[in-house]
């Protein structure tokens, strides 16, 4: 593996493209590991600590091995970073002739047929969605991708785009009028020529298990599938491998079933009032189950079993739907409008009957509410044997990596969860002195976590370590409800004590808006929920303290996991020890990467909980952690942040 090692040598080429570039030597030894795990067609899993530079590592050899790569990473956003900088970059350093392309799901690209439906129905109520139409009308007559993330100034929340975007449901297919013009068929294109093709983890698996956006065929076709962020797909997985039905999705059935028979089949009175009854039989099932309060928005087992009204007005839109199908069937030769509606409805009717039949015993079933709407989901209880047998029918190299897949370098809760026992696994410590870059701080006094209090001793705690800091902290928190209460209380603090930190919130703004005001202010406090807990990277002096409300275990009332930890306890085993414990070690050392970014960062990683402490697993969960000095007294942490 020498060539590899030459391309991060101090005078190769990574060294001439990148100003200020040094050799990691955990950097070379991974990627002269992938490089092996990629001729060898192996199933590695590689854990590299924060400062490693995995991206290059997987990069180099997967450009200079040839053949063709699907590389699947966490985020939209981490997907654009790779196709717009770090591939391009390696490619031009390497000098090789490899075609690259992004594909993504068919929500991000402007659909031209919804697009024209969207500017002659003009349904959009506001000014400010009106003018965002007449944006993406002109954006769709000059872009060659029909990407959304190219058009910034329409916010990618607006309401506009699920208007002018197709969703697997009322895609027109071959059908549509568009069909040559289609930026998503452009796209898939581009993705089956390329060399290297950049996906994330939604569309890979919506892909292998619906064969809709165009993985499905390239999957086949690859020599290698990498994943980077690798930690998320357990959950990613769980939720493709189970599928769900909303209400919401039938009531846009019925709305564009009346619309389709308005154009083209006016004579026939009886399909707009079929639509009508199947809406109200919809809404009156949506009325069956409770508001949605924020703390009851899922409802499964026994509570799920108890509704008597909403089991009833299940059955009767199961026979709604039934009724409305015979219907259209009768219609849906007129156009292909109508024939996509009975195509969808006739999906809906078997995706509702598939959740009513409660035959399966690996299917966890629940509903979940939104105000005003509600969805029905499955997932099952385990995704290993799944995936296994996606592993076992596309034989190729398969990479997953991540900076969190181990708990005290051993992934065998990792390779459990996903069926990956065969695989190959090396783990790689951060290149960074975290002894002398970073100090754990855990604070004395603190109540137990469910104690009514614990918020506000949270924010208490935290006080002294923000002030000594001069602002320059995040404050990560388990849950918006927390969050919104610290927020609350920092605010009345910071006042009543004058305090000029400004304070930003996680849902004010865009997350990549907080974080370049972030960035900018160099003395901000920043209260964030899950979203801010991975996937975020602030550099130098600007973060000086990450502060952690709790230990991150899956809420027990979830669903899926209370499903898992009743099926292991039923076993004999010990769900905590096998299950709660290990995936809150990962989350946590997600959390925790936020502070050291760079070898000359210096910080404190504070973490409140007492568990941390009191607890005979704490010991585990600290270990698990990079090697920082650990102190609890607050003395301790103001001298080592004015050391800075």
């Amino acid at each position: 593996m020498e060539y590899i090692a030459a391309v991060f040598a101090e005078t190769g080429p990574l060294a001439q493209a990148l100003t200020g570039y040094k050799p990691r030597a955990q950097q070379i030894e991974m990627a002269q590991a992938i490089a092996s795990a990629l001729e060898s067609q192996q199933i590695f899993i590689a854990e590299a600590g924060t400062g490693t530079g995995k991206t290059f590592a997987y990069l180099v050899p997967a450009l200079l091995l040839g053949g063709k790569v699907i590389i699947s990473t966490g985020t939209k956003t981490l997907q654009d970073q790779l196709f717009d900088r770090d591939i391009p970059l390696v490619r031009n350093a390497l000098k090789v002739p490899v075609n690259i392309a992004l594909l993504k799901g068919r929500a991000n690209y402007v659909c031209q047929y919804h697009l024209e439906r969207a500017q002659l129905e003009g349904r959009f109520m506001s000014r400010h969605d009106v003018h965002s139409l007449h944006e993406i009308v002109a954006f769709a007559k000059r872009t060659t991708s029909g990407d959304k993330a190219e058009l910034g100034s329409v916010s990618e929340m607006s309401p506009v785009w699920s208007q002018v975007t197709s969703t697997r449901d009322n895609c027109l297919g071959q059908d549509c009028p568009f069909h040559r013009e289609c930026f998503v068929l452009r796209a898939r294109k581009a993705a089956l020529e390329a060399d290297v093709v950049v996906v994330n983890h939604h569309l890979f698996f919506a892909d292998v298990m619906l064969r809709d956006e165009g993985a499905g065929e390239l999957l086949p076709a690859c020599n290698a599938v990498i994943f980077d962020e690798a930690h998320q797909l357990p959950e990613v997985a769980t939720l493709f491998f189970g599928e769900s039905v909303s209400t919401a999705q039938l009531l846009e059935l019925a709305r564009d079933t009346r619309m389709e028979a308005l154009a083209s089949a006016k004579d026939f009175e009886t399909l707009p009032k079929c639509a009508d009854d199947l809406e109200k039989v919809t809404r009156d099932l949506r009325l069956a189950f409770p508001p949605n309060t924020g703390t009851n928005s899922r409802m499964h087992g026994e509570a799920l079993r108890q509704n008597k009204e909403a089991l009833v007005g299940l059955e009767r839109l199961g026979e709604a739907i039934e009724q409305f199908n015979g219907i259209l069937e009768t219609q849906a030769e007129r156009s292909e409008g109508l024939k996509n509606c009975l195509t969808r409805s006739v999906e809906i009717a078997a995706r509702l009957g598939r959740w009513r039949n409660d035959a399966d015993p690996n299917l966890v079933r629940w509903a979940e509410l939104f105000s005003q709407s509600v969805q029905f989901n499955a997932a099952p209880l385990e995704i290993a044997e799944i995936f296994q047998r996606q592993l076992a029918s596309n034989p190729k190299a398969w990479i997953f990596t991540s900076a969190t897949l181990a708990v005290r370098d051993d992934f065998k809760h990792y390779q459990s969860e996903m069926g990956l026992n065969e695989a190959v696994t090396r783990a790689w410590g951060s290149p960074f002195e975290f002894a002398q870059q970073a100090l754990l701080y855990v604070p004395p006094n603190m109540p137990e976590p469910n104690s009514p209090q614990y918020t506000e001793a949270v924010v208490s705690a935290a006080l002294p370590v923000v002030k000594a800091a001069g602002g320059r902290s995040f404050l990560l928190f388990t849950s918006l409800r927390a969050m919104n209460e610290a927020r609350d209380r920092l605010q009345q603090i910071f006042a009543a004590q004058n305090l000029r930190y400004p304070v930003l919130v996680q849902g004010d703004q865009p997350k990549a808006e907080l974080l370049e005001r972030f960035r900018a202010l160099g003395n901000a406090v920043l209260i964030g929920s899950h979203s801010f807990w991975e996937g975020v990277d602030v550099k130098g002096e600007a973060l000086s303290v990450v502060i952690i409300d709790r230990l991150p275990f899956s809420p027990p009332d979830d669903p899926v996991v209370a499903a898992r930890i009743q099926a292991l306890n039923s076993q004999g085993r010990s769900a905590f020890m096998e299950y709660q414990l290990p995936e809150a070690i990962i989350t946590l050392k997600q959390g925790a990467g936020r502070l050291i970014r760079d070898e000359t960062d210096r910080g404190v990683l504070v973490i409140c909980d007492p568990r941390l402490i009191s607890k005979g697993y704490g010991r585990r969960i600290w270990q698990s952690l990079p090697p920082m000095k650990r102190t609890r007294e607050i003395a301790e942490v103001e001298q080592f942040l004015k050391a800075k």
